[in-house]
């Protein structure tokens, strides 16, 4: 396309996003119509991708990091035939894959669930990684970032580590065109202050009016030259451009046009323009899953070992037969024991820092290249990077998380350090799986297992030695339990997993001693819970005494009780879990001070049965 050319597909583009807009009745076209230019000359002379086949290896990766500007996304779907015009004007309607926020679950050309701004590039560093260290691949990865989402520190995160792992592969474009929703952004049309931060971190910055297509394709040219650096291209645009009534103006974010057809008229009227953007480069197909043989680290009962050693051994021994696992570590490998991984599988290893946010974001960009990342780092951090894991589950990602250093077991540390809110958080996430081991051999299989689900899988490990209870070849299903004590003269039932298990066990042995039977049901799967276990057990006891390391609020506890949310009779329901701040206290000190010691459950036990008889 010459000039005039690319000036048509901008104008057509422009008008696109606003009929699509008008036709929802909502969404936001002014924020489409800024960055037009830059997505006409990067469909027309940059981007390499054949629409047809949007996993091809070599395909250039093209992420909207501002997800908002759907409609022009759409619009350049359209432009290159990936669309028709009827579906385009379905935009944000019951059943549309056009959704007001792009996603992949929808469309196969979308990299990542946008709309919660400043995960763009973060993901695209994660799949940029992939195409420098893993993939070797000739794709580069072109991410369209909104001014306003550079005050979110997650992008700061991002961009660090590409300077620091020289990214060439990765280009952003950030939009600048001064308007936030509510007003003005911090730097407004300061392309200067946007450049000395990403030249701080290492990056190529190139800066550009973003609407002289000619610049900007000079500019688009310049990024995917340079080695050994990012480059960010910082245009300066105007919200609205081309229609005077929006131009430029606050209080128009996130509304369709007051006039469309006005407006329309103004853009030039509609057009159909069609272009075929150019082929990919050939590249090798993406990685096969070589199977190797599995050989799990075996634990003898009664062995006393972490959980996290267990997770760190099997991890590695899963890299072993699978050339597709990968592993992320927070900064905390030789505590999470991804370290183990790392010394056997070195080129699949990569380290994240302490930054929470782009480690989950590193996993969910390498998922989306068809690896399977397990990323580690404490259980109390994973909560910084929720918002990711929200995200992550919005896209249909599949990443396995592992939270160390759980609950109040992990003894001095403190509260700061003590992840209380981590099994809340996950079992909140859409269509996830929450797994909570208490031996070695039980997270050696549930490791792998996690291999084998879909969407986010999230594995909490602890700190301290527990005595091995399973043999090494035990299966543990997910949605299952495993009933360690029972008898026909059971009084109630212990329902815990993980660390409280053992106590739940040294309880029922001190009970049993005084004639009192009580079982215990180890729920290692948190979600999905073992219904019919929990029921029967409900039925044959009458009492489920739930015992948790974790505050009471979205936990183990609350687990159970949603396993009778379907009318079924609901039994006479106790809670023992950490219900205080927590000190410094060592482990054992810290669990009998939060109630939730073998001391705290024979003690509830006594009281639960005494109160049955007097019933």
């Amino acid at each position: 396309m010459n000039t005039a050319e690319l000036v048509e597909l901008a104008q057509q583009l422009r008008v696109d996003s606003v009929r699509a807009a008008a036709a929802a009745e909502s969404g936001h076209p002014t924020s489409s119509m800024s960055a037009a230019d830059l997505m006409a000359v990067l469909l027309a002379r940059h981007l390499r991708y054949d629409f047809d086949r949007p996993a091809h290896p070599g395909n250039d990766r093209l992420i909207l990091s501002k997800g908002h500007a759907s409609p022009l996304l759409y619009s350049a779907y359209r432009a290159v035939g990936a669309i028709e015009d009827a579906e385009l004007l379905t935009f944000r309607q019951l059943g549309s894959h056009l959704e007001g926020h792009p996603t992949p679950r929808r469309l196969p050309w979308v990299e990542t669930a946008t709309g919660s701004l400043g995960q763009g590039l973060p993901v695209g560093v994660g799949i940029a990684l992939s195409g420098k260290r893993l993939e070797h691949g000739p794709y580069r990865v072109w991410v369209l970032c909104g001014d306003s989402e550079l005050a979110e520190g997650s992008v700061w995160e991002a961009a660090e580590h590409a300077g620091y792992e020289h990214l060439d592969n990765l280009i952003a474009i950030v939009d600048v065109n001064r308007l936030g929703q509510r007003g003005p952004t911090r730097h407004g049309h300061d392309l200067d202050a946007y450049a000395r931060r990403f030249e701080a971190f290492g990056w190529h910055a190139v800066q550009v009016d973003g609407h002289d297509v000619d610049a900007v394709d000079r500019a688009f040219a310049e990024a995917t030259s340079r080695v050994g650096q990012p480059t960010v291209v910082l245009a300066r645009t105007r919200k609205g451009r081309g229609v005077a009534s929006v131009e430029d103006r606050e209080g128009m974010h996130g509304k369709p046009l007051p006039d469309p057809e006005e407006a329309i008229a103004e853009l030039g009227g509609t057009r159909n323009i069609r272009l075929h953007v150019q082929e990919p480069p050939a590249a090798r197909a993406l990685h096969s899953v070589p199977t190797g043989a599995l050989e799990l680290p075996r634990y003898d009962l009664g062995d006393e070992v972490p959980t996290r050693d267990a997770f760190g051994e099997a991890l590695a021994a899963l890299g072993s037969a699978r050339a597709d696992v990968v592993a992320l570590d927070g900064e905390v490998g030789d505590s999470t024991r991804t370290e183990f991984f790392g010394k056997e599988h070195p080129d699949r290893y990569f380290e994240f820092y302490i930054a929470e946010q782009q480690l989950v974001a590193g996993a969910v960009g390498m998922a989306t290249r068809g690896w399977m990342p397990y990323a580690a780092t404490f259980a109390a951090f994973l909560t910084r990077a929720h918002d990711f894991v929200r995200m992550a589950a919005i896209s249909g990602s599949g990443i396995n998380l592992v939270g160390s250093h759980a609950g109040v077991a992990i003894g001095q540390d403190g509260p700061s350090q003590m992840g209380l809110e981590d099994l809340a958080m996950f079992r909140s996430v859409y269509d996830s799986t929450v797994l909570y081991p208490c031996d070695a051999n039980q997270t050696a299989r549930l490791v792998v297992t996690m291999a084998g689900l879909e969407g986010i899988r999230y594995l909490r490990t602890s700190r301290g030695a527990h005595p091995v209870i399973y043999g090494p070849d035990e299966e543990f299903p997910v949605g299952g339990a495993k009933v360690l004590r029972s008898s026909d003269a059971d009084r109630l039932t212990v329902v815990a997993a993980g660390v409280t298990l053992h106590e739940a066990l040294k309880a029922a042995d001190a009970l049993a001693e005084d004639g009192i039977r009580v079982r215990v049901v180890d729920l290692y799967s948190v979600k999905p819970v073992d219904r019919e276990t929990l029921r029967r057990a409900a039925e044959e006891t009458g009492c489920l005494l739930t015992v948790e390391d974790h505050h009471e609020e979205g936990g183990l506890g609350d687990a159970v009780a949603e396993a009778f949310a379907d009318g079924r009779p609901v039994p006479r329901l106790v809670r023992l879990a950490v219900r205080t701040m927590p000190g410094s206290a060592a482990p054992d000190q810290q669990l009998h001070a939060a109630g939730i010691d073998a001391d705290a459950i024979t003690a509830a036990s006594r009281l639960l049965v005494e109160e049955a008889v007097v019933r």
